[in-house]
């Protein structure tokens, strides 16, 4: 008698391979057969006419301060993901010197927009060390299996103090005082190092990233670390500035130490390089030998905009100034008075300092490129759609449009705004790299960025969007499998996963792919401290099994918890020998 058979389904196995139907029995953690299983389970799944998929793996994610408190990890876990890698971007909670914790919240909360009140109430900062970090991490089981990089930022800051954290150019020692701490941190677990060098990425006070101006020379003398410990990613955002030549350091290092450099690849306002030329550009280096890899999204990286979020067109205006600092029912009251509507629309907007200035003000008046969240709302919507567009239709400003827009639903109104990686109204551009062995799906930011950004849910839109409803350049669901999967733990060592075959973990997904339905998302206040966050749930899911046990089903979170840590590369399992 197997732990768990899973019988009748559609198995999409990870491989790109064709789906087949098929039984899988599970025994402990691990797959023990697939094909006819004959003998019972103490518990069956029945999947016919469902597909059966491994379970996701999400590498660009920011549960940094999160995974300490929190088991059920939503959102990632309400997607069908089972694991994630954070540490992303260079920001995260360790090395951490006492006097610096405070500095390191708001580092966070200033780049990936998580709130800094909850992670001060959230975190019981019991470690100092990298080490010490996923010894605390390791005390926590989850739904979901977590690894995570070593931060360049959090590295600076606990090696040169204040000098780190204003860019300072580092000495000798500083270097290699840094990449000691980076070796310690992947021989300790760590699956990589990650840096950011994007200006939009700034600490609350509006500083930006320790490590955002570094040279070639502290980026490959930290890199190094990862050759002398044999193993782990070197991950980065940049702006790709020309006269930085970040692709010719990307490749120097790779061709040195053998391992990966991967980078997030957006068409981006903020990167000098189009995306088109950024992946000729990684192809020239890779052709000499290095091996970097490009993470894309499957959609527009879109705020989502709203009264009670961290951004709306209306920011600006002298009117919701003075309501701002408000209770929500006081504000609401106002927003609801047509007097107050009728001054916000008068008045012109005062802007702040800011290098991202243009930025702004396609935010405060893009009707062009931004679009009303209706029910069932198409994440490549066409301008036909634009808030523009429909505003003429209703013979009304777009600020009004707007405006009114953000105040349905008692003022829970949505409007999306595809900010970067969105062209010409479709996400054409982004078919080709899909099916390419240097990229890799990426980019769902998950835990983080929220009041503003909802892309947790990035696995269930591929499914949704790419495989089953889009128009044209449908993406067959073998394959979006995979790179969801296997390529995505394969890129990262974990080689125990994304796969179904006999040995490998029992992660996985059973989808009710007619069901597939991304939900309306909200905006909830239940993170410690009552810090509020964009949510998303999902339909189709019929089950999510983490390490043989079943985590959710049909949505539901059942409170089991088999997620650990990852501490290194896993090791590819030796298939078990057809009986």
């Amino acid at each position: 008698m197997h732990d768990l058979v899973i019988r009748g389904g559609t198995i999409v196995d990870g491989s790109g391979g064709a789906p087949f139907t098929g039984d899988i029995a599970i025994d402990g953690s691990t797959i023990t057969r697939i094909g006819n299983v004959t003998a019972n389970g103490r518990e069956e799944i029945d999947a016919n006419g469902k597909i059966v998929a491994p379970g996701f793996v999400d590498i660009h994610t920011h549960y940094d301060g999160q995974a300490t408190w929190d088991q059920e990890m939503a959102p990632s876990s309400w997607h069908g993901v089972t694991t994630v890698v954070m540490g992303n971007c260079g920001v995260g909670f360790a090395p951490a010197a006492p006097d610096r914790h405070q500095w390191l919240i708001e580092l966070m909360e200033g780049v990936e927009d998580i709130p800094g009140t909850a992670l001060a109430e959230g975190m019981k900062w019991n470690w100092e060390t990298f080490p010490q970090y996923l010894d605390a991490l390791d005390e926590l089981p989850r739904t979901i299996d977590v690894a995570t990089h070593v931060p360049h930022g959090a590295v600076r800051a606990y090696v040169m103090g204040d000098r780190g954290a204003r860019n300072e150019a580092p000495t000798e020692t500083d270097i290699a005082r840094m990449s000691a701490i980076v070796e310690e941190g992947l021989r300790a677990g760590a699956l990589g190092f990650s840096t950011s060098r994007t200006i939009l990425h700034k600490s609350i006070d509006g500083e930006l990233v320790p490590g955002t101006t570094a040279t070639k020379e502290e980026l490959i003398g930290i890199g190094r670390a990862m050759g002398r410990a044999g193993q782990g990613v070197f991950e980065m955002a940049s702006d790709l500035k020309r006269e930085w030549n970040e692709f010719e350091w990307m490749g120097e290092l790779s061709r040195e130490t053998g391992l990966p450099v991967t980078f997030a690849a957006l068409q981006s306002i903020a990167k000098e390089l189009p995306l088109d030329e950024q992946i000729a550009t990684m192809r020239a280096e890779n052709a000499k030998g290095a091996n970097i890899v490009a993470q894309i999204a499957l959609r527009g990286t879109g705020i989502i905009m709203a009264w009670q979020g961290t951004v709306h067109p209306f920011r600006f205006k002298p009117a919701w100034t003075s309501i701002e600092a408000l209770p929500w029912a006081e504000q609401l009251s106002h927003l609801q008075d047509p007097s107050f509507k009728a001054r916000m629309l008068s008045e012109d907007n005062v802007w702040p300092e800011s290098d991202v200035l243009d930025l702004l003000k396609i935010v405060a008046g893009g009707w062009f490129i931004q679009f009303e969240m209706d029910p069932d709302f198409d994440y490549e919507p066409p301008a036909g759609a634009s808030i523009m567009a429909r505003a003429a239709a209703a013979g009304v400003a777009g600020d009004e449009y707007a405006y009114d827009l953000l105040m349905k639903d008692e003022g829970k109104g949505f409007i999306y705004f595809p900010i970067l990686n969105y062209a010409d109204g479709n996400l054409d551009f982004l078919e080709t790299l899909q099916r390419a062995d240097d990229t890799v799906n990426s980019l769902s930011d998950g835990g983080a960025h929220c009041g503003t950004i909802c892309d947790g849910a990035s696995p269930t839109f591929m499914l949704q969007h790419w495989v089953r409803d889009r128009a044209r350049g449908r993406v067959p669901i073998e394959h979006a499998i995979k790179r969801q999967c296997r390529d995505t733990a394969v890129l990262y060592g974990m080689d125990d996963r994304g796969l179904l075959a006999p040995g490998y973990l029992a992660d996985i997904n059973v989808i009710d792919m007619a069901a597939i339905k991304l939900g309306k998302p909200w905006l909830a206040f239940d993170l410690p401290a009552g810090g509020k966050r964009l949510l998303q749930k999902a339909e189709g899911y019929v089950a999510t099994i983490k390490s043989g046990e079943v985590t959710f089903r049909n949505g539901k979170y059942l409170g089991t918890h088999p997620g650990r840590l990852i501490r290194g590369p896993q090791r590819e399992p030796m298939a078990l020998a057809a009986e």
